[in-house]
């Protein structure tokens, strides 16, 4: 049975502690557990290390595939456009016509278009505020002594691998 990197962290700050308890000596037991743990632990951290690297990949290409799609979505997009224009077009030379069980018509409808909205009066205009923390800010300041309500900063502890 093989086991998770928990279950050989696990054991190994048992083995420490044993270690601990015995004043630091190393029966050739202990020693054995050691080097097995040390073992296991390279090989999973391994295996962890290729599975992070296939997904990292799969997420590459996922992304690429997104972009793909959201080309073709946007060709598609346009080419609707211009066969609905091209209809329209057709509509406005020739009139409402009818093709089987099909109506091509002219339906009206109003929008308003606004050429520059900060020469709008404050009554025609909505304003969206988003707030956001100034982390940066809060970091110098916390850095320099000062209390933030509700902030704090955290240390991170990141993997690393080279």
């Amino acid at each position: 049975m093989t086991k998770s990197l928990y279950h050989i962290e696990t054991e190994y700050y048992q083995l420490i502690s044993e270690i601990e308890e015995r004043q630091g000596e190393l029966t050739p037991e202990l020693e054995q557990q050691l080097i097995i743990n040390e073992t296991q632990l390279q090989s999973k951290s391994i295996s962890y290390l290729e599975v992070c690297s296939a997904k990292e990949s799969l997420n590459n290409r996922i992304d690429d595939e997104i972009k793909r799609l959201q080309e073709l979505k946007k060709s598609n997009s346009k080419l609707i456009d211009n066969l609905k224009n091209r209809l329209l077009d057709a509509v406005k030379l020739y009139g409402n016509f009818e093709v089987g069980l099909t109506k091509f018509g002219i339906r009206k409808s109003k929008s308003v278009s606004v050429e520059d909205v900060n020469s709008l009066d404050k009554e025609f205009k909505t304003v969206k505020v988003t707030e956001s923390a100034n982390k940066k800010a809060i970091k110098e300041a916390i850095e320099r002594g000062e209390l933030v309500k509700g902030c704090e900063i955290v240390e991170n502890l990141n993997l690393k691998i080279n």
